[in-house]
């Protein structure tokens, strides 16, 4: 779909200061965000997202990085911490659900 067709349309986040509140993952130099509702406006690093997430997916809002299915294909290795594990995002030693790397375009300025 395309724009022209308005299908897009920008994913309501809120401000949650920087993602100070969303645990990091062991193996990803990234934050956990469980539920896209939960994603946060003024976050400008890379967040581990629900492949649900594609449903509400505006590519003027959100940059896809890669997905850490099957280790990301080669296309996430800067995002690699020294871990023995690369086929599942760990948090706290424990996986978690296949997850897609996304960071905002324009990230709002963060709350104080």
């Amino acid at each position: 779909m395309t724009k022209q067709e308005g299908s897009w349309s920008d994913l309501r986040t809120l401000a949650r200061k920087g993602g100070e509140c969303q645990p990091r993952y062991d193996n990803y130099d990234a934050i956990e965000v469980p539920f896209v509702k939960d994603i946060p406006a003024d976050y400008d690093g890379v967040m581990g997202v629900p492949v649900t997430f594609l449903n509400k997916y505006n590519p003027e809002q959100f940059e896809i990085i890669g997905t850490s299915d099957r280790g990301g294909d080669g296309l996430i290795n800067h995002l690699y911490l020294p871990h023995d594990r690369r086929d599942a995002p760990v948090i706290n030693g424990k996986g978690v659900y296949t997850r897609l790397f996304i960071r905002h375009r324009k990230p709002l300025a963060k709350v104080a």
